[in-house]
């Protein structure tokens, strides 16, 4: 989203620079860190914690190296960004999006435990995200929800819901004999691939007629594969691998559907809804948000592979509902997830911050 997003900016009222660590740069910093909320080497031992303070070692170290010049506003789209920008430049407000649960995320994905420390040091960052920053933004209620157990103060955290930019996403009318449910995602456990293939199997016994394409590459890859093969579902399933531009081909589907165990928002639905394709995904974490059950999709409890190939019986059986989902679903999308809502947000903003900062000269 982010580069779209600069195109908003590009004019003689704004200058925005978009400033990421390299890949190559590992393992270059050392310079000490000390948390002001929390004592983080008391989970030190664990390898997890040590790869994460690493980077941010190493992000500390490439914005001293790099950043020379000031700037009046920083907005950061991860927490390690934030904290490095903060600590670089005290003086300079940053402001933090936080997209998703790093946290969740590796406990759905078998890397940590609930509880561990691993656990208790992702979520000590959000009070220390709090107290540094000058502005916590999420994407969703249900997140803003998730975060406050862990911060002193909910109430003041923004919600910015994600936009795209609508020519990246263009419907093509097409007509498929057989029903194409496609599925957008890395293959990890989190996202509840494991259930879309036993949902496929059921529709496969009830000679419910559709062929799925999965995007996407990760490490669940073998296992799903192998799992298509036993359920009896591989020759109906396309695994394509990592893709680019996916959105490019997504419009020539019929069916999105993905079965995740947490999202923070799900970008990906709104992209879908853009290349106006009906909507499936479960009551997890920010989909609710953009899925109104029966209006412009259909939602189902995660874990639960009867209960989605009910619904994607529902809509392969009746292509007239599944289109009225898909167009409502676009229309939602383009009014309330659009690139130019979020740049006007933004604007407003960054703008407030200017006005702060006159008032206190």
């Amino acid at each position: 989203m982010i580069p779209y997003l600069q195109e908003k900016f590009a004019s003689d009222r704004w200058e925005m620079e978009l400033f990421s660590l390299p890949k190559r740069i590992r393992g270059k910093g050392r310079e000490e860190v000390v948390f002001e909320t929390f004592d983080w080497t008391q989970y030190g031992d664990s390898p997890v914690v040590q790869k994460y303070m690493q980077t941010y070692r190493d992000y500390l170290w490439w914005t001293r190296l790099r950043v020379q010049k000031p700037y009046d506003l920083i907005h950061a789209h991860h927490p390690i960004a934030a904290l490095a920008m903060k600590t670089v430049f005290p003086d300079t407000p940053v402001l933090q999006t936080i997209h998703s649960s790093y946290e969740r995320e590796l406990i759905l994905n078998g890397r940590i435990e609930e509880g561990g420390a691993e656990h208790r040091f992702f979520l000590s960052i959000y009070r220390e995200l709090e107290a540094k920053t000058d502005q916590l933004i999420t994407v969703s209620e249900a997140f803003r929800r998730y975060m406050s157990p862990y911060i002193d103060h909910p109430d003041r955290i923004r919600i910015m819901p994600n936009g795209y930019d609508e020519r990246r996403f263009k419907p093509v009318p097409h007509e498929n004999e057989i029903p194409q449910l496609m599925c957008v995602c890395r293959l990890v456990p989190a996202k509840g691939l494991d259930v879309l293939l036993k949902a496929c199997s059921l529709l496969k016994e009830r000679n419910v007629p559709y062929v799925l394409h999965l995007i996407g590459d990760g490490p669940s890859r073998q296992e799903l594969e192998d799992m298509a093969q036993k359920l009896g579902v591989y020759d109906d399933t396309i695994f394509y691998g990592y893709t680019l531009h996916p959105e490019e081909f997504m419009p020539f589907f019929d069916i999105f559907v993905l079965p995740s165990r947490a999202e923070a928002f799900g970008s990906v639905f709104a992209e879908a809804a853009l290349c106006c394709l009906a909507l499936v995904g479960t009551s997890v974490g920010g989909v609710p948000e953009q899925i109104e059950h029966g209006v412009n999709g259909l939602l189902v409890p995660p874990d639960d592979p009867a209960a989605l190939a009910d619904a994607l019986e529902q809509v392969i059986g009746d292509p007239a509902y599944r289109y009225e989902l898909a167009r409502t679903a676009c229309e939602k999308a383009k009014s309330q997830y659009s690139l130019n809502r979020v740049a006007i947000e933004l604007k407003r903003l960054y703008l407030s911050y200017e006005d702060r900062n006159r008032r206190s000269v």
